[in-house]
This record gives C-alpha cells, sequence and structure tokens, in this order.
C-alpha cells in the first residue's frame, strides 16, 4: 500500500467532496488548475484532510468516479487528468487517485475564467497583471526535460558522466534502490536522459561537453567580483567557458572567492576570539540556491559581489510566483525541481525548498542581521553584511548553546531578541514573516519552559526578553540596557526626569532617555498623563508634560 503524505504535489479531499448530494466539484476543478499550472500534482480522494487512512466501510464506486473525472474534464480546459485508480487500504476502505498532468504548453483554466497555481499546499489565484510571469514561469517549469539537441550518451563527456554517476552511488541520501539500477536507469531516473536516448537540457548541464553546454538557451555563467572601500572594481573571475557541471562549478567558486573566508577578531570575554564574516554555510546556501532557482530561459550572468561590508548575489529571473521577500522564510516552491532533487542527492542542499531557514539560523548564530532582499521580474538580488549587531548578544548566544540544546527555529527566534533585547509579539511575528499569533509557540518552542526567555504583558502587548536571571547566574559580563526595563522603573524613570528638567515635549524627553525604546516612553507618558500622575498642555507636536504641582494636590 502506498503511504502518501501531503505535500506540495499531494492533495488530500473527503469523498463527499466528489460524490454525493453535498459535493463541490468545482472546488475539485480548482483544485486540478491550481496543480497543472505548476508541476502537476495527485488528488488522494476518499481520506480525509489530516487523516491518514479512510473511513472504515468506506467504498467507491468505477461509474460514480468515472462521472466525477468526466465533470472533472467539463469543467477545465488546459489540465490532463490520468484515468483515476482505486485503491484498497490496509484497513478494508477504498479510496480512489486522480493524478493531474502538468500543461506544459498552456495556461490551465477553470471553464468560468479561473486561473490558479499550486504554491506549496496551497493554491492561490493569478492575477491578471501576472498571467505574463505564470507564462514564463511555465516555460522555466519544462526546461529541464526538453529535448533541444538530440545528443545521445555516446555524444556527451565520459568524464562528466562516471563523475555523476560516481558521487550519486556515493551519496547516502540516495536510496540502494536508485544505485542497485543500472546506469543508464539513474540518467533516466534523475531526468538526465530521456526514453528515446537523448540528453535532456538537464542532462546536458550536467553530461555535456562545453561545446554542447554553451549551445543551451542560456547555460549557467557567473562572474565573482571583488570591490575595495570606493566600490572600485578590484579582482574579477568569470566563468563563461561551461568547463563544469554545476557541482564542479559552486566547489570551484568556493575555492576561489578566498574573500568569503575572512573574518574579524572579537573583544575579549566571548567564547569565540574570531568570527567569520560570512558563514560558510550561507555562503553554500546562496550559491547553491543562484544554480538551483536560476531561470534557465532567461539571459544573465550569476553575480557574486564582494565589497568589504557586505556580499551580494544577483541572479536572473526573479522569485517564483507566489514567493516574496515577505513570505520566503516559510513558501516552498521549485522553479527547476529535478534540479533541486539531484543537488539534495549529492549533498550539496536540503531540497526542501529555498534553504532561508538555514540562512537565518546561521546569520541568528553569529548576531547578524538577516539577508536584505530585492526582487523583480528580471532579476532577484540577496545581500548579506558582515558585521555583528550586537557583540554581547554573540557572547549570550554562545553561553545559551553550550548549555542548551534548541531547534532551528528556537535558534532563529533567539538570535533576534537577543540582538533587538525586547520585542513585542506583534514585532517578532513580523520579523518572522507569520501571519498568524498562534505561529509564534513553535518558533518559541521551549525558550520560555528553560527560561531562556521571559514575558511582560498579555494578548498583542505581550513582550518578549532575555530572562536576566539567566545571565546572572552564568556570570557574564553585560552591560544593562535600558531597552529592557521594566515597566514600573520606566515609569519612575520619566517622573524622576521630569521633576529635573520641567516641562518638556514628548521627542525632548526621548532624546534624554535616548536608552530607552522610544515607543515604551510614549506609551508610558500616555498612561502617566490619562492616569491624572503628569499635566499636559498644548496640543500635537507643542504638547508638553509636566509634574503636576504641590499647591494644585
Amino acid at each position: 500500500m502506498t503511504n502518501w503524505k501531503e505535500d506540495s504535489n499531494i492533495e488530500f479531499k473527503s469523498i463527499k467532496k466528489a460524490i454525493g448530494q453535498k459535493s463541490d466539484v468545482e472546488s475539485l476543478a480548482e483544485t486540478c488548475v491550481c496543480f497543472a499550472n505548476a508541476q502537476g500534482g495527485t488528488l488522494i480522494i476518499g481520506i480525509e484532510d489530516k487523516e491518514s487512512e479512510p473511513p472504515l466501510t468506506q467504498k467507491v464506486n468505477i461509474d460514480e468516479i468515472n462521472k466525477v473525472v468526466s465533470r472533472l474534464r467539463s469543467l477545465t480546459d488546459g489540465v490532463g487528468l490520468v484515468n483515476p485508480e482505486i485503491i484498497t487500504h490496509e484497513n478494508g476502505a477504498e479510496y480512489f487517485v486522480i493524478k493531474i498532468l502538468p500543461s506544459s504548453r498552456t495556461i490551465a483554466t477553470t471553464t468560468s475564467g479561473k486561473v490558479l497555481i499550486r504554491i506549496s499546499d496551497n493554491c492561490y489565484t493569478v492575477r491578471s497583471e501576472e498571467l505574463t510571469d505564470l507564462a514564463a514561469e511555465k516555460n522555466a517549469f519544462q526546461w529541464e526535460l526538453v529535448v533541444a539537441q538530440k545528443i545521445t550518451l555516446q555524444q556527451a563527456d565520459i568524464e562528466q558522466i562516471n563523475f555523476f554517476l560516481t558521487h550519486i552511488k556515493k551519496s547516502e541520501k540516495v536510496s540502494d534502490f536508485i544505485k542497485q539500477k543500472v546506469d543508464n536507469e539513474i540518467l533516466e531516473f534523475y531526468q538526465l536522459l530521456s526514453p528515446e536516448g537523448y540528453l535532456t537540457n538537464l542532462g546536458v548541464l550536467w553530461l555535456g561537453t562545453p561545446a554542447q553546454r554553451a549551445r543551451l538557451s542560456y547555460p549557467i555563467t557567473f562572474q565573482y567580483l571583488v570591490y575595495n572601500e570606493r566600490e572600485e572594481k578590484i579582482r574579477e573571475k568569470k566563468y563563461h567557458f561551461h568547463q563544469n557541471n554545476p557541482m564542479q562549478l559552486l566547489l570551484e567558486i568556493e575555492k576561489e572567492a578566498v574573500e568569503l573566508t575572512y573574518a574579524h577578531q572579537l573583544t575579549n570575554g566571548l567564547f569565540r576570539d574570531t568570527i567569520r564574516n560570512y558563514p560558510k554555510e550561507v555562503i553554500r546556501e546562496l550559491l547553491i540556491n543562484s544554480i538551483a532557482h536560476k531561470r534557465y530561459t532567461s539571459s544573465g550572468d550569476i553575480f557574486l559581489e564582494v565589497y568589504p561590508d557586505r556580499i551580494v548575489f544577483t541572479n536572473p529571473g526573479g522569485l517564483p510566483m507566489g514567493i516574496s521577500k515577505d513570505n520566503i522564510l516559510h513558501e516552498r516552491h521549485r522553479r527547476n525541481p529535478h534540479l533541486i532533487q539531484t543537488l539534495h542527492d549529492l549533498k550539496l542542499m536540503e531540497g526542501e525548498g529555498s534553504g532561508y531557514d538555514l540562512v537565518y539560523e546561521k546569520l541568528s548564530l553569529d548576531a547578524k542581521p538577516f539577508p536584505e532582499i530585492e526582487t523583480n521580474f528580471t532579476k532577484m538580488a540577496v545581500t548579506v553584511y558582515s558585521g555583528i549587531i550586537d557583540e554581547e548578544a554573540l557572547s549570550v548566544i554562545d553561553y545559551i548553546n553550550k548549555h542548551f540544546q534548541l531547534t532551528q527555529k528556537e535558534s532563529i527566534t533567539l538570535g533576534i531578541i537577543a540582538t533587538r533585547k525586547k520585542l513585542l509579539s506583534t514585532q517578532l511575528s513580523n520579523t518572522l514573516q507569520l501571519n498568524a499569533d498562534d505561529k509564534l509557540k513553535y518558533w518559541l518552542g521551549s525558550l520560555l519552559d528553560k527560561n531562556i526567555l521571559i514575558s511582560r504583558g498579555a494578548k498583542k502587548g505581550t513582550e518578549y526578553l532575555l530572562n536576566p536571571d539567566l545571565f546572572s547566574q552564568a556570570k557574564l559580563n553585560l552591560t544593562p540596557s535600558l531597552k529592557t526595563i521594566e515597566p514600573h522603573k520606566l515609569k519612575a524613570l520619566i517622573l524622576e526626569d521630569l521633576k529635573y528638567n520641567g516641562r518638556s515635549n514628548m521627542k525632548t524627553i526621548q532624546q534624554r532617555l535616548s536608552e530607552v525604546l522610544p515607543n515604551d516612553i510614549q506609551k508610558t507618558i500616555y498612561k502617566l498623563a490619562n492616569n491624572g500622575e503628569v499635566e499636559t498642555e498644548g496640543a500635537n507636536k507643542n504638547k508638553v508634560y509636566f509634574l503636576i504641582s504641590k499647591k494644585n494636590k
């Protein structure tokens, strides 16, 4: 029996959605359009959402199933449906499976005119202004499998063939079932060789000669550029001769890019004496992302530009549809799924999606800012800065990592709070690109239970900050920060400030107490004024605050 699991290519639907008086075949048709406009998919009909098996005693009738398929075909245009298959589960119940083929030549629609696409495990409506993007994406989806040059395996580069097969057979990420296949079957499994025996575009990329790679529409070309403080180019290395397959190219760039291995010394008292300008895992992920998510139907070099304080990766072709700089930490969408699978099996990338969760984790552990992302239809640029936000935060993170075992999500959350000192739950959710407050608990994980963090306030006013007791026990030599001052102490501080400085507007008070977060000062002063503990005069920007005189009490 097949063990199905919902993901970007598989969706469970109740039998009631397809058959019966309360059926909703129109919504099933929309799901089929979503899959067709992406990379195809499978509908498992007869297993409830979030369940793993069909209800006991459930049986399906082939005539009813055929009616469903016929209805789906009448409600869609440009959607290829494979004839359904009835499957009997181990519990004796039945369900059926419909496979949806990717629409390689046309944009799939419902007969009512809706255009949708599958992103991660959700369907999204494609707006009219996005149709050009979708058409370009569909070409990019299908590029890997196209046979353009009719090159046989005997005409390919024997050294590249041996290189690929050797590394695949050595990889522990590849199952024995694959390794035991004959060489041609392995190449066909990874979509490098078509059933007719010709190299696909992906096959040319991995197995072709330099001349064959050069004849691809837009092969991988790469520029490594180094600039000085005046942003003058001082070193340049171009990879335009198509000598290497993607894995060899990656290793060659990492070998040449010595500037990316530079590190700097830290002040005494921290656990680490030196820290790299850029974590090696971040460099690897962004390099491999540039190759894996490149739009191979668009012209342009991949650029890696190194400045004294930052590096910039620029890639031809923007982010895939449905992915933006505001959801890149969570959404998963593969432009080149077979290339990504190959890179994963060669142990070069995780293969789950963009890899940005690893980038965020490594930057968090080094107390560095998260990457800046700029994207449009023609290109995507990612900037990573070399500097540390706060050396004290780095000592805190090092201490915690020596004494606690944290998950990836917890490490990212810890890094954010350690460098910012204190964050509202809404601010933390925004930084983590979360669209629902209830998801935040998964990112906080055990940080509160382990007393690494403490919280103050309630609901949307909840603040998260490092637990000062933990670090006093650790005897870390940390400088107290007014950013984390407790509300009652901040109230006393503001009253003391007004006592000595007299009538003051909001901006002046914030300037005098510059170490405290301006929003915290504003919130506390408003509360003092509402409670009648300070007096006000004037309005808007001219409003001043002062202590109530004893004569007026």
